[in-house]
């Protein structure tokens, strides 16, 4: 992981201008406020994702990238499994020459999609070995009921991209390089299936805590605080200044795993924000 644990007991935060560049560092003097790697951030947006651009190499145009829609299930590794046909013409892109990528962005974005998170995966697309097809068929499946009228065609048959590099793209100023073994090492956010009901109930029941929150472990007057993402370590909030809207992150007190852990870190820390 990038960020260790001595700094999760500390509730911190940093801020920034919203719709404005800013690197993942924290401003002035103070503490790093923690946050997943960017290879956790990739393997959650491929987790909560369904649907990506595939982009393989054109047979006709030598050359040049050709773009597809393509549904994907995930393995345990990370790695994109398709249902394709070989009247395809991906399929016969990557029967030709394995190369592609995989475009996958944030499913729930509003606003600009510049400020959203996507990530793109470089790798090879290959047949899936015989043996591995049934685990394969399970875990596509799971994903897209609707495949089991056309899943045993004659003409589809699966294949999965071998993960040679991966981009991560978090917002305005936040990116970077993943490498294929921390991409695959890496695990989803605990919370991701469960963000949008926290951040729900968080914005619609609890808006003086969230405002309570930013007062006291941000040091920040707002009449206005909205949460707009939570992980294990922390969440995102935007909020009202005189200057304008501002962006930044408070650390949970500590890792919350499940939706009741969370519930029970937040009470925790409004009781302490209402002690200073």
């Amino acid at each position: 992981m990038e960020t260790t644990g001595e700094s999760l007991g500390r509730a911190t935060m940093s801020s920034a201008p919203a719709g404005k560049h800013a690197g993942p560092g924290t401003p002035g003097n103070q503490p790093a406020v923690p946050e997943p790697t960017y290879a956790e951030r990739a393997r959650t947006l491929m987790h909560l994702g369904r649907i990506g651009s595939l982009s393989t190499l054109s047979r006709k145009q030598q050359g040049f990238p050709f773009g597809s829609v393509m549904p994907y299930g995930l393995d345990d590794r990370g790695r994109p499994i398709f249902l394709i046909s070989t009247m395809a013409m991906h399929t016969q892109n990557v029967q030709a020459d394995s190369r592609a990528s995989l475009l996958v962005t944030q499913p729930d974005a509003t606003g600009d999609p510049l400020g959203a998170s996507r990530v793109t995966l470089i790798g090879n697309v290959l047949p899936v070995p015989d043996a591995e097809v049934a685990e394969a068929r399970k875990l596509y499946l799971a994903r897209y009921a609707n495949s089991k009228h056309w899943v045993d065609f004659e003409d589809f048959s699966f294949y999965r991209m071998d993960v040679v590099d991966v981009y991560y793209v978090g917002g305005f100023g936040v990116m970077g390089w993943v490498s294929a073994s921390d991409y695959s090492n890496a695990q989803p956010d605990p919370l991701a299936d469960h963000a949008s009901g926290i951040l729900q109930h968080m914005n619609s029941h609890h808006a003086n805590a969230l405002i309570e929150l930013a007062r006291a472990f941000a040091g920040i007057e707002s009449d206005e605080v909205t949460m707009t993402s939570v992980d294990r370590l922390g969440f995102h909030v935007r909020f009202k200044t005189p200057e304008g809207m501002r962006g930044g992150r408070i650390a949970f007190s500590r890792e919350a795993r499940t939706p009741e852990e969370t519930r029970k870190i937040v009470v925790d820390m409004v009781t302490e924000a209402r002690k200073k």
